[in-house]
């Protein structure tokens, strides 16, 4: 098979379980996610190659496509529409020498790779060019990151696209959109990209699909324990404060955070404790604390 291998990509066999490639490209997109290697460019172009072997092999027809065509998979059903032609052969010219081969013949995706770089067909003679690839920036706020959005797009040729915004999109996510970009000769077109920006949230801060939040907690509950409301992007939380819990006191609320995108496991939700001290104290409160300094110094 020719191009890029996706499977060797992932580190696993092509006999992978649906399982196996999700936990590969779990643990890959962590190691070389952007976030963890700041300004590495090779760390960076790895973590793209993850994410598009992923996107291929963990779809069933994609995935089938791509055993028997290799990375141009994509082009599949324009390859078997061309076998039911007249010609049962493809035609191809190099160094003043014409060969052809069967449809019968050699390994499919090798074919198809050599088919782009300029092959023509025994019936066309036309050489077929994939389109270019388009990006186009989209910007979601966090609520639209945790839970998808949709967008409508304008195309080059003027048409309206309506395109999904999956959970999970980050600061410079890719989503891409096969065969929605430009268009080249012989009507193969290339992909479409939304690349993604996250406005600022006011309330939450985000670091990878953890998110953070301060949440402040009165000063008798800190000391005697209580319970105290957390918000979620998808509502409020009870977070039970045990006694004596210290300023600055952080509690992991497991599975609240963002989706991960491309699956359905979720970060988690760190609530920072800011303990709030009451003001306008009342002569008996003021009293009470005078008292309690005092049992403190003994």
């Amino acid at each position: 098979m020719a191009g890029k291998d996706y499977y060797k990509i992932l580190g696993v066999n092509r006999n992978a379980s649906e399982r196996e490639i999700k936990q590969a490209y779990r643990r890959l997109a962590r190691k070389y996610h952007p976030d963890v290697n700041p300004g590495d460019k090779s760390a960076e172009a790895k973590f793209k190659h993850i994410n598009e072997a992923y996107e291929v092999l963990s779809d069933k027809e994609k995935r089938q496509k791509y055993d028997q065509f290799g990375d141009q998979w994509q082009y599949a059903d324009q390859f078997t529409r061309a076998r039911g032609q007249q010609a049962p052969f493809w035609e191809f010219r190099s160094g003043g020498r014409t060969t052809r081969i069967r449809f019968d013949q050699g390994d499919f995706g090798s074919l198809f790779d050599d088919l782009l770089r300029g092959f023509t067909t025994g019936t066309s003679g036309r050489q077929p060019r994939r389109g270019r690839d388009i990006e186009v920036p989209v910007e979601v706020t966090l609520e639209e990151a945790y839970h998808g959005s949709t967008r409508t797009i304008r195309l080059e040729d003027g048409k309206r696209l309506e395109v999904k915004i999956p959970p999970g999109v980050k600061e410079g996510s890719r989503v891409r959109l096969a065969g929605k970009g430009g268009t080249g000769s012989g009507g193969v077109k290339g992909d479409l990209y939304l690349v993604t920006s996250v406005k600022p949230h006011r309330l939450f801060e985000r670091r990878d699909d953890d998110l953070y939040i301060g949440v402040a907690v009165p000063l008798v509950v800190a000391m005697l324990g209580g319970e105290v409301q957390v918000p979620t992007l998808k509502g409020k939380l009870a977070l039970k404060i045990p006694p004596e819990t210290q300023n600055g006191r952080s509690f992991r609320l497991k599975g609240q955070g963002m989706p991960h995108l491309g699956d359905s496991t979720r970060g988690d939700l760190l609530a920072r404790v800011n303990v709030v001290l009451p003001t306008n104290l009342t002569p008996q409160e003021k009293e009470l604390f005078k008292q309690l300094g005092e049992l403190r110094k003994s």
